[in-house]
């Protein structure tokens, strides 16, 4: 009995895991589901907010990649690091000519959801570029 109540227990477990989309369109493992992102809109070109979004995740933590995904018609750039062993994911996207977004999302080592860390970067970026 105690064995038949551990596999469902460890099923349930397995079937609520997954895989979800990050920020930057690529795939990641999670555990906890819901928002994990935020999003920040500036009057600035995108190559100004995307170089104060690599001064802090270079002053936080570890830059990982940078890429430009080639899938959008719209200027995208995105980049993913390290952070108090999270993972980071941050895209910087022109909303029009004269705004840009960029868009932040957080997982710790185990999938879940560290929103505390999404905003303390969002808050830096737009620190970075009140300088």
């Amino acid at each position: 009995m105690k064995r038949t109540i551990f596999a469902v227990l460890a099923g349930a477990v397995i079937i609520a895991t997954g895989c979800i989309s990050t920020v930057t369109d690529s795939k990641t493992f999670a555990v906890s589901y819901g928002k994990d992102s935020v999003a920040g809109r500036y009057r600035l070109p995108v190559n100004t907010v995307y170089d104060a979004a690599k001064a802090v995740i270079n002053a936080d933590g570890v830059l990982l990649t940078e890429y430009i995904p080639h899938d959008y018609t719209n200027a995208v750039l995105s980049l993913q690091g390290r952070v108090n062993d999270c993972k980071v994911w941050i895209r910087v996207e022109q909303v029009d000519p004269k705004i840009s977004q960029v868009d932040v999302q957080a997982r710790s080592h185990w999938g879940r959801v560290d929103l505390e860390l999404v905003h303390q970067i969002e808050k830096e970026i737009a620190l970075q570029l009140a300088k």
